[in-house]
């Protein structure tokens, strides 16, 4: 079960940006062992969701947050630390030979507040099927794109989503952090405003749940660890097939704000 909420106040010149947060991983109903991990530390939020026989899904997504928190630790989190941090897990997956080969790998996919610029923004970042959703003004939208067969399917307009549910392709990722790929996550830009919420979720979570099953446990618990953990119970009574790993994270900010038009305000760096 997640520990209490935790949560870190910014200050800035035309005010405060407080940010709380909890986070939740299981080994669901169906899995000998749990190869998701998780990293809550301000102000990186990301889930890892390995692949990989016997442990070798364990050592990669391991290894991936691992590399990330000592990039947290350094104090500089950019697209460019990120991508420092998993080009080490990429040599520290493939040092284990023993237990890795070409299919270990894991997910990254994740969301940090950037406060280099004159405006603060998030960034979110995404390699694989784990996924991040926004919360804002009473509607969900899932903000990364899946790295998938399915979801190419979908986007060449051959598969409908209700088709990708029960595809037999549905687990295959065509991205992932793996012992032989330096892979360039992608990413996205999005304004600070009072009262977003992000979700950060392995493939786990969406099994099981739908995003409006996601909504409405959101719209049920305004308390992020109370919000983790009603969806966790959710997921595991519809069958807790998978690993199941969840991030909420509630935004407060006072004071002067952008303009609300538009969710995203750029991409910062797409893959070729």
């Amino acid at each position: 079960m997640p520990e209490a909420t935790e949560s870190r106040v910014v200050s800035l010149a035309t005010g405060t940006i407080e940010l709380r947060w909890s986070d939740v991983t299981h080994r669901g109903r169906r899995r000998e062992n749990n190869q998701d991990a998780v990293l809550s530390a301000f102000p990186l939020f990301v889930v890892a969701d390995g692949m990989g026989g016997h442990i070798g899904g364990e050592i990669a997504s391991s290894r991936a947050i691992e590399r990330l928190s000592a990039a947290v630790g350094d104090g500089d989190i950019s697209p460019e630390s990120i991508e420092r941090a998993l080009e080490q897990a990429v040599s520290d997956i493939a040092s284990h030979t023993e237990t890795t080969d070409d299919g270990t790998g894991t997910t990254v996919t994740g969301v940090y507040l950037d406060l280099s610029g004159d405006e603060p923004t998030w960034v979110t970042l995404n390699i694989g099927d784990s996924r991040v959703y926004l919360f804002r003004d009473g509607a969900l939208a899932q903000v990364t794109t899946d790295h998938s067969v399915v979801q190419e399917l979908i986007s060449a307009g051959r598969l409908t989503p209700e088709e990708a549910e029960n595809h037999p392709y549905g687990n295959v990722i065509t991205r992932a952090v793996g012992p032989s790929d330096g892979v360039v996550p992608d990413y996205v830009r999005l304004e600070v405003l009072d009262g977003d919420r992000f979700v950060v979720c392995s493939d786990g979570l969406t099994k099981e749940l739908t995003d409006y099953g996601i909504l409405h446990f959101l719209l049920q618990h305004d308390d992020p660890t109370e919000a983790v953990d009603a969806m966790l119970e959710a997921a595991l009574e519809n069958g807790g097939r998978d690993n199941v790993t969840i991030i909420v994270v509630n935004v407060t900010r006072t004071g002067s704000s952008p303009d609300t038009d538009t969710a995203v305000i750029s991409t910062t760096r797409a893959v070729d």
